[in-house]
């Protein structure tokens, strides 16, 4: 998509400090990262979120992800890491992208993008069965 920026960066149309590349991902240092460090993974087709990812990429989707967020461990001397999806709602870009933010203790994240909330009593299982409804396959 012509006017889609990690498209133009897949592309080479645009810069970006890339860190991973095979045949059917990307990922490179995010622009305006919450910390040093911060890595988006993307497709290299234009599938705008999670749901749309097609079979054949969710696993190496993952495995790249996966190896991520072990690089920015061992290479950056995090704790751990942040690793986020946003579909549709507080997506920058319509363009899939997994963020792998490095973390340390202390490092001031907290609440990240969304406030806490509480569960009324018996609503947590209310919510529970209907989540569990809607994963029920036609054929299970």
């Amino acid at each position: 998509m012509a006017d889609c920026v990690f498209c133009r960066i897949i592309a080479g149309e645009v810069p970006a400090h890339v860190v991973l590349e095979t045949d059917d991902l990307l990922a490179f240092l995010d622009a305006r990262p919450v910390f040093k460090g911060h890595v988006l993974l993307v497709p290299r087709t234009h599938v705008e979120t999670l749901p749309d990812l097609p079979a054949g990429l969710r696993d190496p989707f993952l495995e790249q992800a996966q190896r991520l967020a072990t690089a920015v461990k061992d290479a950056l001397g995090a704790q751990g890491s942040f690793v986020a999806i946003n579909n549709t709602v507080s997506q920058s870009v319509p363009h899939l992208h997994l963020h792998v933010v490095p973390r340390t203790k202390g490092d001031g994240l907290r609440g990240f993008f969304w406030p806490r909330t509480k569960y009324a009593d018996d609503e947590a299982a209310a919510y529970a069965d209907k989540l569990r409804e809607a994963l029920v396959q036609p054929d299970d």
